[in-house]
């Protein structure tokens, strides 16, 4: 029996469970790198029920990279509270404003150049 005997079938089925039993969530109706990165830095430790009111919250507060790299950290820290861990809220900032100086608002487009932003790691990377 080979590899992709094996492999196939199972990755068939779960993406076949996965498709009856996903959630709706709202990053995952959105292609806006903005808003798949915000919602992987809120999920960071941080359990999805609590996080979709928090991504809500920042989406409206600061729709854009722009609006979040020009709004005061304290007004970012603000809208953070009740998430704790302060430092990925610091991060965001920090990152938003890197983006919007270096990068002209844009995310970069290569696994490498993500790994550079500050509370970016593999996994939000790969996201």
């Amino acid at each position: 029996m080979n590899r992709e005997s094996v492999v196939l079938p199972f990755r068939t089925a779960l993406l076949g469970w996965y498709k009856t039993h996903q959630r709706e969530l709202p990053w995952r109706q959105t292609r806006d790198p903005y808003a798949i990165w915000l919602s992987e830095i809120i999920l960071q430790q941080t359990r999805v029920e609590q996080g979709q009111a928090y991504y809500h919250l920042f989406m409206t507060t600061f729709p854009t990279v722009q609006h979040l790299a020009a709004a005061p950290l304290n007004e970012v820290l603000k809208c953070w509270q009740g998430l704790g861990y302060y430092s990925r809220a610091r991060n965001l900032h920090a990152t938003a404003i890197t983006l919007v100086n270096d990068y002209e608002g844009r995310f970069p487009t290569s696994y490498e150049h993500l790994l550079k932003l500050k509370g970016v790691g593999p996994y939000t990377a790969a996201a």
